[in-house]
């Protein structure tokens, strides 16, 4: 199912954006961000977030990201932003004109990790995959929109019921640059349900 913008919300609205059909631009703001307290003990929570809200317990969203980052941190993804203490987030974050971090946070009970891994920086097109199974989620990535890779696997506490999900953009430092996203769909969920070990008995 293509996503219809038009059911698109937004959690803090961007001030310089462009919604069609088709595409979503977001021209970021200095000083937005998402993160809750681990280690740097800070919190930052002023990122614009543009969300569907779903009560379905399994389905798979897929959407493409293009930007122009050029400024450490400069980010944008996928998100799942259920409140302030408790999200999901994946995207790739420009940190220097040799690599950038491609990765996640996930953030329980107002405390982010985050997991990442170095990709080259002249990489400037990503598509994730986000998908729920109930309470659990999966993240994934791909270059071409066809494979996709495995990312994270997370639980999230206060995930289990409806649920919002969707994209964002922001920028932790003082910069500013566009975040286009295309290909927004929701599809049944991608992510299989496990085959292996069978569950402990309660």
């Amino acid at each position: 199912m293509k996503v219809n913008t038009k059911d698109l919300k937004w959690i803090r609205e961007s001030k310089d954006y462009v919604i069609t059909e088709d595409k979503v631009e977001i021209v970021t703001e200095p000083h937005t961000d998402l993160w809750q307290r681990t280690y740097y003990h800070f919190r930052n929570d002023n990122a614009p977030v543009l969300q569907l809200t779903m009560e379905d317990k399994y389905f798979s969203f897929v959407v493409k990201t293009e930007f122009e980052s050029k400024h450490r941190f400069d980010q944008c993804g996928i998100v799942m932003y259920l409140d302030s203490d408790n999200w999901i987030k994946a995207s790739i974050e420009f940190e220097n004109e040799k690599f950038q971090h491609l990765g996640s946070v996930v953030t329980n009970n107002g405390y982010s990790d985050w997991a990442t891994t170095e990709i080259d920086a002249s990489v400037k097109s990503m598509w994730y995959r986000f998908s729920r199974r109930e309470d659990d989620y999966c993240i994934e990535c791909s270059k071409d929109g066809v494979t996709f890779s495995q990312m994270r696997v997370c639980h999230m506490w206060n995930g289990g019921g409806e649920i919002q999900f969707g994209i964002y953009a922001c920028s932790p430092e003082d910069s500013s640059f566009k975040a286009t996203f295309t290909n927004m769909e929701v599809t049944k969920c991608k992510w299989l349900a496990h085959d292996g070990q069978q569950p402990d008995e309660e």
